[in-house]
């Protein structure tokens, strides 16, 4: 008994390990914790919407019809906000032609303050902004109070909004391009042709010459301008104003104002700003503050950035 006793124990080794090796293997997954509500992230609520629906409601409504839908609409926003009063002579209601948050100010205890500009119908015969040069004007300023909740997802408006005055415009930046540049010049030149090659319709055909390598510039899918009239060129430095070219690797601002005319006679007046850059005895676009710029057609794109970029806008 007991050599058998020893020789089962021996051979039971062996016969685990060839039952753990053939067993199959498997693997237990985890699951992701998920975050609790309070741990998520909460973005403050951004109550420039809400001012504008506010007031577009606001100006549609009529104290006289409190069970309408634009009534009820209303109110879900604001429950005890005063409604205005439309004269009796019309069952039409003027609805303003468009509403657009122009300010947001942010003040202590989570109150907000949003200026809303409306624009208005032709049609509509409320009462224009008071004041000399106002009467008929088709924009009016309205401000509108509000506050947030505590976790900052609930906004919601204290009363009917103010009509204001105009809001007052910045202070223009200093003008750095101030240098005149002749138009018979080699930059004046160069961005006279391609500011018509670009409003010329070709849909950015015969830009690349214009531009520095890696660049490349969307043309505007607008009808083409019949005719462009270059009215001025500036630049930010003297070394810009020569019938030559400086040498390579010479960078300035420039500026240039046209008038492009439509097909229907109609003109517009144009305005582009961009960096230049002296290369080969030319002066080519590096920058422009207008439109999207990005790599030439063609060219492979790193996928970890972004190859296309706005800076500006046309004026």
């Amino acid at each position: 008994m007991a050599r058998l006793g020893v020789w089962a124990a021996l051979a039971a080794g062996p016969l685990a390990l060839a039952a753990a090796v053939a067993m199959p293997r498997t693997t237990v997954a985890q699951a992701v914790p998920t975050p609790r509500a309070s741990e998520a992230v909460r973005l403050p609520a951004d109550p420039r919407g809400f001012a504008e629906l506010f007031v577009d409601l606001w100006l549609r409504a009529d104290a006289a019809a409190p069970d309408s839908p634009t009534t009820t609409a209303l109110r879900s926003l604001a429950p005890g906000v005063d409604l205005p009063k439309r004269p009796r002579s019309s069952d039409a209601v003027p609805a303003p032609a468009r509403v657009v948050a122009v300010r947001m100010s942010d003040e202590a205890g989570g109150a907000w303050t949003v200026m809303v500009a409306v624009l208005r119908d032709r049609s509509d015969p409320s009462p224009a902004a008071s004041g000399p040069g106002m009467a008929g004007s088709p924009v009016r300023y309205f401000a509108v109070s509000g506050t947030r909740g505590p976790d900052s997802g609930l906004v919601r408006v204290v009363g009917a909004p103010a009509e204001v005055a105009v809001p007052e415009a910045p202070m223009s930046p200093a003008e750095e391009v101030t240098h005149r540049v002749p138009a018979d010049s080699a930059l004046g030149t160069t961005l006279g042709e391609f500011v018509r090659t670009y409003l010329g319709g070709g849909q950015g055909a015969g830009l690349d010459r214009y531009l520095s390598p890696g660049l490349s510039v969307a043309a505007p899918k607008s009808p083409p301008y019949t005719r462009v009239e270059v009215d001025d060129v500036a630049a930010d430095t003297e070394k810009a104003l020569g019938p030559g070219v400086p040498a390579d690797g010479t960078a300035a601002r420039a500026r240039i104002r046209v008038t492009g005319q439509d097909a229907q006679g109609g003109s517009l007046p144009l305005l582009y700003r961009m960096e230049v850059t002296a290369r080969a005895g030319r002066w080519e676009i590096s920058q422009l503050e207008a439109g999207i710029t990005g790599p030439p057609t063609g060219t492979p794109t790193p996928a970890t950035s972004t190859a296309t970029a706005t800076t500006g806008g046309v004026r």
